[in-house]
């Protein structure tokens, strides 16, 4: 990275040279034409103002050896584009000038001018013609070199600047750059520590690097936690399979016996798939892979269906359930809702009392809907408040495996509440009861 910055500022640094070398070749060219223009204008005016070609005739002005000057072309003509005199070549072997763009305009404003690139590569010619006081024309001319000709003159100086410039801008852009990254690169180093970001702009993308790198450790820890914790969860059932099993393979048990044990098999079993189903659903929820297909959705009519379900449970555990409210629509998933139901009222009934009450009841308040599921069973201490939503995280260890409780329930519970912009909201009191109250 800080190669490839350096090596941007090499380039830019280059590139500009290039770019103000030649914008100023061009500006220099342009003041030069607007000075060639000015300088042309005040000898021609000169001219005029001296009377000098109204009082002398041709032969003086053929004899006269200072208008020989070839820098400066200057030739004398009738109103009608006679030409009578030329410094350059003779005055007869040249074609009337009448036509020519200069001379119909200065006999329309008293004076006219045209550039016009001659056939030699490169020049080009300034034309500029004046009315005489006697009614005549005199027309000056100068040949100078073109924009192409003029840059590749200062070529080499331009060349010599870039280079210099670009040395200079190689050593500064090196110093620049490891000033720029130096401190960014520490900052990385020390993305853990307390440092300060160098530069007040550097405060936003350090605090967000710094809060993902702190969300990718706590995921990694948590990852690290799921995984010993669903190992030893896996374990449990599968150890409890494979005893009896070896007992009933290595002994000769009576009925009963034999009966208990593959009874026992069986519950572990269905813990061990059980505790498999939540596994992969809460990975999946992770990794957002469930189908979210949202759709209109009567809460009620869902905790309605799910209650009848969980009734046979509720009734062998002597648990009444009862179901309040009205129709109440959101958009949301389906299935993942009726998950959320199945799961608040199974753990309603599984840590309750024989005799106890479960009770739901959905509405909607002030816009916005409401699911509440209420019971008076064990309740949970305040002190676990904040971890009730944790992973295989159980108030009672030994009733929820007793029950066939994964501890994941509430965690996929809260899950699916997010996945729905919800929020879930506990109350509850040891020995007295639990209320969970979720708004969509």
């Amino acid at each position: 990275m800080t190669e490839k910055i350096y090596f941007r500022f090499v380039f830019m640094t280059i590139l500009v040279a290039m770019l103000v070398t030649t914008c100023g070749a061009i500006a220099y060219y342009t003041l030069f034409e607007k000075q060639v223009h000015e300088d042309m204008q005040v000898t021609a005016q000169i001219f005029k103002d001296t009377e000098f070609f109204q009082t002398a005739d041709i032969s003086q002005l053929e004899n006269n050896t200072k208008l020989k000057d070839e820098k400066l072309r200057i030739t004398l003509m009738e109103w009608n584009g006679t030409v009578l005199f030329d410094n350059t070549v003779s005055a007869k072997s040249m074609e009337n000038h009448g036509d020519r763009p200069e001379i119909i305009a200065a006999l329309e404003n008293g004076w006219g001018e045209k550039i016009r690139k001659s056939d030699t590569l490169g020049r080009v010619d300034y034309y500029y013609a004046i009315v005489l006081n006697d009614g005549r024309i005199l027309r000056i001319s100068k040949e100078v070199d073109g924009l192409f000709i003029v840059i590749m003159a200062v070529m080499p100086y331009c060349g010599a600047i870039i280079i210099i410039v670009s040395i200079i801008g190689a050593v500064v852009a090196k110093l620049l750059t490891n000033r720029l990254m130096t401190p960014i690169l520490q900052v990385a180093e020390n993305i853990d520590g307390e440092m300060d970001a160098p530069y007040p702009e550097l405060y936003p993308f350090i605090s967000k690097i710094r809060k993902q790198h702190d969300q990718v450790l706590e995921s990694a820890q948590r990852v690290r936690d799921f995984s010993a914790n669903a190992s030893h969860e896996l374990k449990t059932p599968l150890t409890a399979i494979s005893g009896y099993a070896q007992l009933i393979q290595t002994s000769e048990l009576e009925p009963d016996r034999l009966q208990h044990f593959s009874q026992e098999i069986d519950k572990n079993a269905n813990r061990l798939l059980k505790l498999i189903d939540d596994i992969i659903e809460l990975s999946n929820l992770d990794a957002g892979e469930l189908e979210t297909q949202f759709e209109t959705v009567d809460l009620y009519e869902l905790a309605k269906d799910e209650l009848e379900i969980l009734k046979i449970n509720a009734d062998n555990r002597n648990i009444s359930l009862k179901l309040e409210g009205e129709s109440t629509r959101l958009l949301g998933q389906r299935d993942l809702l009726t998950e959320l139901i199945d799961n608040l009222v199974e753990n309603s009934i599984r840590y309750n009392n024989p005799g106890g009450h479960v009770s739901v009841k959905i509405f909607e308040a002030r816009g916005r809907k409401q699911l509440i599921v209420e019971d008076d069973g064990i309740g949970i201490p305040s002190e676990d408040f904040d971890r009730i939503f944790e992973r295989f995280y159980r108030v009672d260890k030994s009733r929820s495996k007793a029950t066939g409780g994964t501890g994941l329930g509430l965690s996929i519970v809260k899950h699916i509440v997010e996945l729905h912009d919800g929020s879930i909201h506990l109350e509850s009191r040891l020995g007295e009861g639990t209320k969970i109250t979720v708004i969509f």
